[in-house]
């Protein structure tokens, strides 16, 4: 492992001095993107300042390394981390220098930034209440971690068209979004024994697509196989002359299904005749009681352990956006308890597991003034611009602009879902698969070039159903939040979900949206 950090160490110095030649205006942005995504750093839009993105494997951050990025924010001065939908965490507004020295001591640290962006494996996402979940099958996190340390080995070394995304999903509920990325798998048993199912070349963005089942569920020690085989089958296959249709959900598509899965089985094949990558971890099958006795009563922020009398905090600030101030509150809650770890969702929130009811109380105080404690307030935002090189529109200012036009019509937001914002059709937000989701654009509407966002509803994830969500059209920007209020009042007036009140009366919410659409 030392030789592998010191390798990674190596190659920061070219780096930085790329970094300088970009600021001075002697590289592209094209050519310092396609060198800075590898690293795990980007430009942010205006090319001044930069982001750093901390791989924080399958979201799970340990003690030590939240008290690592805590000096982090300490010494850079920096406001406000970012909890993004990837499980990790990021740093902005920084020197190029910054983000050069933060990569070095990370590495010392055990901590990556390598591959958190460009053509690269990105973090492997996972079920964020795995091992805590109600009705889950067994602990994928071991599983998910392990998948990444074997991607983190070789790194350096992938030549791929384009991101390659997997997820471990431990239950049904699809919670990372097997059913939704280039190779998935979920926990299920079969007579008594964990197996994984099994999902292939699914993917979200442009032309999104469901993954597709490969037939045979496949026993846990074998995952490494399959993550070995659909890494060469991208690579064999993949496109590299058009990066807009680079991802994995294009190759089926061009092959054929048939051929596609003929093809992965031979990639299959060829990887368990190679190597040994047999997987021995341990699995127990979770344990799900019949009666609790949790007093504390569970809502968006409190969450029921399968465990008895064991609490999940959830710790969602708003556009993911976690004041330093509060970081280190948090990082103090953990070291006076003795928390080893908090954990990352796909849903910009920190999830603190394994409390009592006197922990679980504390914590809910101490974060009183930043938790967002609804749904809706609970919604998704990508990072948007002015931040995002790539991004189009201003995706957390709407999200914010939708909160206060409910609070100043004291609209209750009982029957609102989390909504889901894009500032694109990049889908960071993953707005497709949401029950209402937002992707940012420009229209021009009579002679005004306007900022709108197309509308999406009715996507839902899970293995029994996943399907992406219609698009119903697009709004001007700033018509959204009162769209949304008059949506709350009509769902308050039904004293029905979003969800119900789209399957039962999908007239009247036509009727609704009509008047809002361009």
């Amino acid at each position: 492992m030392e030789n592998y950090n010191e390798m990674l160490k190596s190659e920061i110095g070219a780096f930085r001095e790329l970094g300088h030649r970009f600021l001075n205006k002697e590289v592209s942005v094209g050519e310092f993107k396609g060198a800075s995504g590898g690293m795990g750093v980007y430009a942010q839009r205006g090319g001044q300042s930069f982001m750093i993105r901390l791989r924080t494997s399958s979201g799970v951050i340990a003690l030590k390394h939240m008290k690592l990025i805590s000096t982090f924010l300490n010494q850079y001065k920096i406001d406000h981390l970012h909890l993004t939908t990837r499980q990790a965490v990021q740093l902005h507004n920084l020197g190029i220098d910054d983000v050069c020295n933060i990569m070095e001591t990370s590495i010392d640290n055990g901590l990556y930034t390598r591959g958190g962006g460009g053509n690269f494996p990105r973090n492997v996402s996972l079920s964020i209440l795995s091992g805590v979940e109600k009705n889950e099958c067994f602990d994928v996190t071991d599983f998910a971690l392990k998948t990444g340390e074997y991607l983190m080995s070789q790194i350096t070394s992938y030549k791929l068209p384009r991101k390659l995304k997997i997820a471990f999903s431990s239950s049904d509920n699809d919670d990372a979004n097997a059913t939704l990325n280039d190779l998935g798998f979920m926990a299920t048993i079969k007579d008594g024994k964990p197996y994984f199912k099994v999902f292939l070349a699914g993917g979200l963005g442009s032309n999104p697509g469901i993954s597709l089942h490969y037939a045979n569920l496949i026993e846990p020690k074998d995952i490494l196989y399959h993550v070995e085989a659909m890494t060469q089958l991208f690579i064999a296959e993949g496109d590299y002359k058009n990066k807009a249709k680079a991802r994995t959900r294009y190759i089926p598509r061009r092959l054929g299904t048939e051929a596609f899965l003929e093809c992965y089985e031979k990639h299959l094949q060829t990887v368990k005749a190679e190597r040994e990558l047999d997987v021995n971890i341990p699995i127990t099958l979770s344990e799900t009681l019949t009666k609790y006795s949790h007093k504390l009563p569970e809502n968006p922020c409190l969450i029921h352990q399968r465990q008895d009398n064991l609490y999940t905090v959830v710790v969602h600030p708003l556009n993911g956006q976690l004041p330093a101030k509060d970081f280190d509150n948090i990082v103090a809650f953990l070291e006076k308890y003795n928390v080893k770890e908090v954990r990352i969702s796909m849903n910009e929130s920190m999830y603190v597991r394994n409390l009592t009811e006197e922990q679980a109380k504390e914590l809910l105080e101490m974060t009183d003034s930043i938790r967002m404690k609804s749904k809706v307030e609970q919604s998704v935002s990508c990072i948007g611009v002015p931040t995002c090189q790539m991004g189009i529109e201003q995706s957390q200012k709407l999200l914010a602009d939708i909160l206060s036009y409910l609070k100043e019509n004291k609209t209750s937001d009982t029957f609102l879902p989390s909504i889901h914002i894009s500032g694109c059709q990049n889908s960071c937000s993953r707005h497709q698969i949401n029950e209402i989701g937002f992707a940012g654009g420009k229209r021009k509407v009579g002679d005004a070039l306007e900022d709108v966002f197309d509308l999406y509803v009715g996507g839902v994830f899970s293995r029994e159903k996943t399907e992406l969500g219609r698009k119903v059209g697009t709004i001007i920007m700033r018509n959204i939040p009162k769209f949304i209020n008059d949506l709350a009042n009509e769902l308050n007036k039904n004293n029905m979900s979003f969800r119900e009140y789209l399957s039962t009366k999908e007239n009247e919410f036509n009727e609704l949206v009509s008047s809002y659409l361009i």
